[in-house]
């Protein structure tokens, strides 16, 4: 009996070292400053990406799972509009509340492309940059921008609403209870605008032709993961 129970306990040990042995890894793919970073827990640099900002206290779930990190040039400076693209740069994860809450953003319908197609190959993609929040996203044929970090008052909660004048030469106006994509939720290019009614609101008019410069920054220019994390 007593060696039975003995028999048990190695078992018992065993087995929770096993569990032990492979725990989810946890580690930091990146860093905007010296409170603000991203973690990320799964194994092969692929699960759930948490935001954390122990200076604001929030500690936030911007993807659930299947998360794989972003291998271009990141450079992140700004704080309110936190914006978050993946391996492939097919869409956006961005919050406009120091990343208390999430919602994600795309690239808008319409010709952005040279070739018409409404977003880059991800080949393509060189760069991802967002300060003063507003995010960038440049490529070898195209550069890729959100609004500016506020709606056009006309289109809010009792504004008179935009009137222009439409292609054809008739007169619309875009109504504020139908104003379309709010502040940083759609990445167009400048092709792509000029063919949207988003021209007329004042958070899309004189956008820059380059990505803005960013000096003093403190955080990576790159997310980095170990690949062999956990194991």
């Amino acid at each position: 009996m007593n060696g039975m129970k003995l028999l048990t306990g190695l078992l018992l040990i065993a087995a929770a070292n096993t569990v032990q042995a492979k725990k989810v890894p946890t580690q930091v793919v990146y860093r905007f400053d010296d409170h603000r970073y991203l973690e990320l827990k799964g194994w092969n640099c692929e699960g759930e990406l948490w935001y954390i900002d122990t200076k604001r206290g929030v500690r936030s779930n911007p993807v659930g799972q299947f998360y794989r990190i972003f291998t271009r040039k990141l450079v992140h400076p700004s704080e309110r509009y936190i914006a978050l693209t993946g391996w492939s740069a097919g869409g956006f994860r961005v919050s406009k509340d120091y990343g208390q809450t999430w919602s994600t953003a795309m690239f808008s319908p319409g010709p952005n492309e040279p070739d018409e197609m409404n977003q880059p190959p991800s080949e393509d993609v060189i760069s991802f940059t967002v300060v003063n929040d507003q995010g960038f996203l440049l490529t070898k044929k195209s550069l890729y921008m959100s609004s500016r970090g506020f709606d056009d008052p006309r289109i809010l909660p009792g504004g008179p609403g935009i009137t222009f004048t439409a292609p054809d030469g008739t007169l619309d106006t875009i109504k504020p209870r139908s104003p379309g994509w709010s502040w940083g939720m759609v990445y167009m290019t400048k092709r792509g605008l000029a063919d949207a009614t988003n021209q007329y609101r004042t958070e899309w008019m004189n956008l820059p032709d380059n990505v803005p410069e960013v000096k003093n920054y403190q955080g990576w220019d790159h997310m980095r993961c170990d690949m062999d994390a956990g194991k």
